[in-house]
């Protein structure tokens, strides 16, 4: 099992001057442009890969610079003004464009002395330009972040990676492939969805995964891999005495047959519901093990048929790796907090390095199987965390439920055969959750280590959707 490795963001670097400069300041904007990559392309390195050629001061030159932008399938638009360029030019390939726009007003000047000279007074003037722009861009109905910050502000280059990053993982989740293994849970209401409207919206996409299908891969699933594969659980897992090697290969067999399916039908996310496993009179392995495993490759995954939380797991884990899917179980009053699990699926790159992931039998197994349901008892790395819900909101609109947490240095517990972790909330957990179900939280979550808020703002405006922090 190969971890994620995180995606740069990929941004194109739209540089602006203006063309009278090109007459009565001639060697202007290559003094710009050697400053760009003497200076600003190295601080951007570390955020994203960026895409630059030359500045450009006229209409089809921008127009054309954009379209490249577009061709490549970059993730985010960077605008910077070099020198002052008026606004009209660069209008009609903004106001055309699909791809996400952030204007830097930056320059190289970072203070105005009795040394000021005319020469940096015009080489450090495109903050009127900005304003001009972004004037248009606004009585246009263009969307656009604004920046205003120099190059030795960490906080600066901070906010451009949260944007970056935001619109990556926009522009992966407008063409995810989400795969649904059995049917949705009956009755749950707070993932019910028309998936035409998820399609038209989010730009998700769905596909049936038959259960005769993940059978059939199951039960023939070669012996060399199903033994490197036992091979590595025991190697890696806590392996619980009582677990049979009919189990591991059954378990293994299970986990080749969904990794083979996610393959071939190219998914970023999947769900299945864990009670049509036992609904087939050969009743196979139910896949916790490979969800766990998965996720931490990147797979996004919902419990119970929910394909809302898969793309919402993907999602978050695009935006801040890497990210898990998980539920509010119980809560602890006397700790202020509350008990995160579930039926036995959690992202096993997130569990706590200073012990192995216990692999054991569920006892009281979910539905009938013909081998015992094994589970990686996970539990997570302790410190500051991210909750976040994608849900629908009233009139069918989106919504981001967010909380800044605190996963608690607890467990694991011998007595439980599922993964768990305590969740701190950082104020009254009464008001956090009395606060969550009033913003509409359904009851399965995606969580990350570290503040994904800023992102996650910036995701939710991308994505038409309601930012809502508990």
């Amino acid at each position: 099992m190969k971890a994620a490795r995180p995606l740069r963001p990929r941004v194109g670097l739209l540089a602006l001057t203006l063309e009278l400069y090109e007459t009565i300041s001639p060697g202007l904007r290559q003094e710009r442009e050697k400053w760009l990559r003497r200076d600003i392309l190295p601080a951007l390195e570390p955020i994203a890969e960026v895409k630059f050629n030359q500045a450009v001061y006229r209409r089809e030159d921008v127009e054309d610079a954009v379209r490249d932008f577009e061709a490549e399938g970059l993730d985010a638009l960077l605008v910077i003004l070099l020198t002052y360029s008026p606004s009209q030019l660069a209008l009609p390939a903004l106001k055309r464009t699909h791809l996400p726009i952030i204007v830097w007003n930056t320059q190289e000047l970072f203070e105005i002395n009795t040394s000021f000279s005319t020469a940096e007074l015009i080489s450090n003037h495109g903050v009127h330009g900005t304003q001009d722009l972004c004037n248009v861009l606004l009585r246009s109905g263009v969307k656009f972040e604004y920046l205003t910050s120099h190059i030795r502000d960490e906080k600066g280059l901070n906010t451009l990676g949260d944007f970056f990053h935001a619109a990556s993982a926009v522009r992966r989740l407008r063409s995810t492939r989400i795969g649904l293994l059995g049917y949705p849970f009956p009755g749950m209401g707070d993932f019910a969805l028309d998936t035409t409207h998820m399609a038209g919206t989010l730009g998700c996409q769905w596909t049936n995964l038959s259960m005769e299908q993940y059978i059939s891969r199951a039960a023939k699933a070669a012996p060399e891999p199903v033994a490197e594969i036992v091979s590595d659980y025991r190697k890696t897992y806590d392996v619980a005495p009582d677990i049979t090697d009919e189990d591991l290969e059954a378990t293994a067999s299970g986990e080749l047959a969904l990794r083979g399916m996610v393959t071939d039908n190219k998914l970023n996310a999947l769900s299945y519901q864990f009670m049509a496993f036992g609904d087939d009179r050969r009743r196979p392995a139910v896949p916790f093990v490979a969800a766990s495993r998965l996720m931490a490759e990147g797979i996004g995954f919902g419990g119970e048929g929910d394909l809302i939380a898969a793309a919402g797991t993907a999602f978050l884990n695009w935006l801040k790796p890497p990210a898990s899917f998980t539920e509010i179980f119980t809560i602890d009053f006397a700790d202020n907090s509350v008990l995160m699990s579930h039926m036995g699926e959690a992202n096993v790159a997130m569990a706590r390095s200073d012990c192995k992931i216990r692999m054991v039998v569920r006892t009281r197994p979910l539905t009938p199987t013909r081998q015992h349901q094994l589970v990686l008892v996970t539990n997570f790395e302790p410190g500051p965390a991210t909750l976040c819900a994608l849900t629908l909101g009233p009139g069918g609109g989106w919504r981001l439920v967010v909380s800044r947490i605190n996963i608690a240095d607890f467990g694991p517990l011998a007595s439980l055969e599922v993964p768990h972790f305590k969740l701190v909330p950082c104020g009254d957990v009464r008001d956090f959750l009395s606060a969550y179900a009033t913003a509409g939280g359904p009851h399965h979550l995606a969580v990350c280590f570290g503040d994904a808020r800023e992102r996650l703002k910036m995701a939710a405006e991308l994505i038409d959707a309601d930012y809502c922090e508990v």
